[in-house]
């Protein structure tokens, strides 16, 4: 089977089902792009997301303010 048969969201479940959160900080661990860590007395959502250069953005159509304020947008 293909990487583009499965889908994000069945490859994040593949590549990720024996991992188990061991740190009691976790809250809830591996998933999409995020997980939610207790930090003191509060909660704190952690994310991240990748942008890959003919993927997700071309810079012969995008200058760099632009790909800085999408990159921005996304992870908000």
């Amino acid at each position: 089977m293909e990487i583009k048969e499965l889908g994000e969201f069945k490859l994040i479940e593949r590549l990720t089902k024996d991992i188990k959160p061991t740190n009691p900080s976790t809250i809830k661990g591996v998933g999409d792009d995020a997980a939610v860590l207790r930090y003191s007395d509060k909660e704190v959502l952690v994310s991240s997301h990748l942008f890959m250069e003919g993927i997700q953005f071309d810079l012969t159509y995008i200058d760099m303010k632009h790909l800085a304020y999408k990159c921005a947008m996304v992870a908000m």
